[in-house]
């Protein structure tokens, strides 16, 4: 069992900035990777990034250049900086884990956060 707790989200006007945080409650060194998504109201869940273990990432193409996801495997923490943030980017945004490589090739995370909210508007 993953336990996931998100941290971070809030109220930002566009252009701003916010870091989310991702706490896992056992070491993420054995997690193959971690994943951020986001639902947006009325909208379906979208993948917003992903780290493996390795470090590889990938990016949704909508933040490609403006997010940032890194991994801090002592801390069992992974982190999204989100830059120059737009409305669009409103939504819950929920941490996940792909316990192996197996649910990371197919995209089927295996525990997930509770969500925290970001909110960008003037």
């Amino acid at each position: 069992q993953v336990q996931l707790v998100e941290s971070g989200g809030g109220w930002v006007q566009p252009g701003g900035s916010l870091r989310l945080s991702c706490a896992a409650s056992v070491s993420i060194s054995s997690i193959y990777a971690m994943g951020w998504y986001r639902q947006a109201s009325g909208k379906q869940r979208e993948l917003v990034a992903i780290i493996t273990n390795g470090g590889s990432t990938n990016y949704a193409d909508s933040v490609k250049g403006r997010f940032t996801i890194s991994r801090h495997n002592a801390k069992n923490t992974v982190y999204l900086q989100m830059n120059s943030l737009k409305p669009e980017d409103t939504a819950v945004y929920y941490c996940s884990s792909y316990e192996t490589t197996r649910s990371y090739y197919s995209r089927a995370p295996g525990y997930w956060g509770q969500g925290t909210q970001v909110t960008v508007s003037s």
